[in-house]
């Protein structure tokens, strides 16, 4: 089963060598330019991506609107994504021992903000990597999370969803 990251964590590529991002700095945090109206009573947060490129060749990176999913609370409700204020890799070349960071700025009810869920799909040269995902929440320190925590949080949850459906099918 696949393990989510945490935030905070570096992911390599397997498929681009020397490539690795990181999902980091997931923390509350007002948009530069004004909050958009339809964010009305919802709860801004920031998140950083970085990319890193460990390799021997640079690499033109796009992380855009459409790539970049964050979800929170447990039912993994979309969060607004304040699309104005953020600001994306659009065709960037990352050259050796360098790096590109996106900032995104969200907003979601502030009682879900503990669980957020921020999945990543990255194209590298015109070729588009593997979906990953990463996982923490406001007010949880990066790298508080033990790695086996996510697992058990999941498998606990697939555990009473798939009671609770034993429990509907038996009525």
């Amino acid at each position: 089963m696949y393990e989510p990251n945490v935030v905070g964590d570096w992911q390599e590529y397997d498929e681009h060598a020397g490539l690795r991002v990181r999902v980091h700095r997931l923390e509350a945090a007002e948009p530069p330019r004004g909050r958009d109206d339809a964010a009305e009573g919802l709860m801004y947060f920031c998140v950083r991506v970085t990319v890193e490129n460990r390799g021997a060749r640079h690499a033109t990176i796009h992380l855009e609107d459409g790539q970049i999913d964050v979800r929170v609370g447990p039912d993994g409700e979309s969060a607004f994504i304040d699309w104005r204020n953020s600001q994306f890799i659009e065709g960037f070349d990352v050259y050796p021992l360098r790096r590109a960071t996106a900032v995104l700025y969200a907003a979601g009810p502030e009682a879900a903000l503990s669980q957020v869920d921020v999945q990543i799909q990255l194209r590298v040269d015109d070729d588009w990597a593997d979906r990953r995902l990463w996982a923490g929440g406001i007010g949880l320190l990066e790298g508080a999370v033990q790695p086996g925590a996510a697992r058990e949080g999941l498998a606990c949850q697939v555990s009473n969803f798939l009671r609770d459906q034993a429990e509907e099918g038996t009525a």
